[in-house]
């Protein structure tokens, strides 16, 4: 398995599972040791307007939800709110990061947009990734990834363990 593609692992959850407040946790621990995660995990709910993201780099809100359409069906994601998000954690893995964790690979990931460019970017640059995926669309992650890409349950100790195969031994404090 190349380095590269070990470096990039999907927690795949089902709908009863809590993805995000995995990952936040996980980020909030990574920092508590000295470390650095870039990204975001979601807040609310893409069928709603309460559609959001936390920024985990400096902890900010921002919204990705349309302004309310009561017309509108289905995930009311604003494509031009998520590629601001984008760009403002792009930037904060430009400052430096041990790990970009994203919120969500769906449609917009599957097409290319949404964090595609961020994703690529941490992957040439050696800095691991970690992706909730729906268990719904492992099949794009595969035809995303390649089947070197980890596929992970949600849960705690096997982000822990994908985490101490990916972190150069000197990184992790206190080994």
């Amino acid at each position: 398995m190349s380095d590269a593609r070990r470096n990039l692992a999907a927690l795949v959850y089902d709908e009863h599972q809590d993805p995000d407040a995995l990952l936040l946790d996980f980020a909030r621990d990574l920092s508590a040791r000295g470390l650095r995660a870039v990204g975001m995990v979601q807040t609310g709910q893409c069928a709603d307007s309460s559609l959001s993201a936390v920024l985990l780099h400096n902890h900010e809100k921002l919204l990705l939800a349309q302004d309310f359409d009561p017309a509108a069906t289905g995930c009311r994601l604003d494509r031009d709110r998520l590629q601001a998000a984008a760009a403002r954690v792009s930037d904060a893995l430009a400052a430096g990061a041990d790990l970009l964790i994203v919120n969500r690979f769906g449609k917009r990931e599957r097409e290319g947009g949404g964090l595609v460019s961020v994703i690529e970017r941490a992957v040439k640059a050696g800095i691991p990734v970690v992706i909730a995926v729906s268990s719904e669309r492992v099949t794009d992650w595969v035809e995303f990834a390649g089947a070197a890409g980890a596929r992970l349950a949600c849960e705690r100790p096997p982000l822990e363990a994908w985490w101490r195969t990916v972190t150069p031994r000197t990184a992790r404090p206190g080994n």
